[in-house]
């Protein structure tokens, strides 16, 4: 929670350009999520390959986001390569498993261009990749654009199923 004293600092609203840029308010997203502790975080994105997520900042912001009533989806066409770059990430995903909802959207090659958006999602604040190869997009807390995000998110949600397990039970 914040502190009485700490007033929350806004995110910044309106176009991105670059990876930097783009790489920078996923940073500054997660730190605000920790110090104001938000409720839910939705992330999707193709095959979040390109997020920081697997960086110590990353889940220090994680870690000290996790809480009681906290929940994080994270909506993919693949996660194969949250496995391979993101080992901090996988490691605190299995910590928090309880916390944290992954599933998969399969995505045929003929609807590129049609599947999972690239985008963080919060009741409050909202970022959008429009352009993943350039890293071009737009980030903030307009209502109507934050409401027909989530939509389309939530259609990929209802077509995709259960993925990325916290573990692999073997027999």
């Amino acid at each position: 929670m914040p502190s009485d004293t700490a007033l929350p600092s806004p995110l910044p609203e309106g176009r991105f350009d670059g990876r930097e840029a783009f790489d920078g308010l996923l940073r500054a997203a997660l730190a605000s999520a920790a110090r104001e502790g938000w409720k839910e975080l939705i992330f999707s994105d193709p095959d979040f390959a390109d997020w920081p997520l697997g960086e110590r900042a990353s889940i220090e912001a994680l870690q000290a986001w996790s809480a009681s009533g906290r929940r994080l989806v994270l909506l993919a066409e693949r996660f194969d390569g949250v496995e391979r770059r993101h080992a901090r990430f996988v490691g605190w995903r299995r910590t928090w498993d309880h916390i944290v909802e992954c599933r998969a959207l399969r995505v045929p090659h003929a609807q590129a261009g049609s599947g999972v958006p690239s985008a963080w999602w919060t009741p409050s604040w909202f970022l959008h990749r429009i352009d993943i190869e350039h890293g071009r997009g737009l980030s903030g807390t307009d209502a109507r654009t934050r409401s027909a995000l989530r939509e389309s998110i939530e259609e990929c949600w209802r077509q995709a199923r259960p993925a990325f397990p916290a573990s692999t039970l073997g027999l």
